[in-house]
């Protein structure tokens, strides 16, 4: 499927949620893993403000690029951000959205002009 990588380096991005193992299966509580690794998947929520506009967004990493020193509220970066357009049929509907994910979650700066 068709990635698209997410430009950074205007936007402001804030954590929202802190990391947490990513569940793959909600009925049985089975943790997600990355495909070629095993490694275990994490999921962080962010908001992501650019241009004026704000989303909010879950954002999916490897354990091992989540970096310690991540505070509620505090400015984060994600680099190798990208973004996967994904749709589904689950119980006879058709869904569809955005996933998202980045090589690592790690304390970030607030671009100029931003801050106090």
């Amino acid at each position: 499927m068709r990635t698209i990588r997410v430009e950074t380096s205007s936007a402001t991005i804030l954590l929202t949620e802190a990391p947490a193992p990513k569940v793959r299966d909600r009925q049985t509580g089975e943790v997600a893993k990355d495909a070629v690794s095993g490694e275990t998947l994490m999921k962080v929520g962010v908001v992501y403000i650019d241009e004026g506009e704000s989303s909010l967004i879950h954002v999916t990493v490897p354990e091992s690029g989540v970096t310690d020193g991540l505070a509620l509220g505090s400015p984060v970066s994600l680099p190798g951000l990208v973004a996967r357009p994904w749709d589904s049929v689950f119980n006879g509907q058709q869904r569809h959205g955005i996933a998202y994910r980045a090589a690592a979650v790690a304390p970030g700066a607030v671009p100029a002009g931003m801050g106090a």
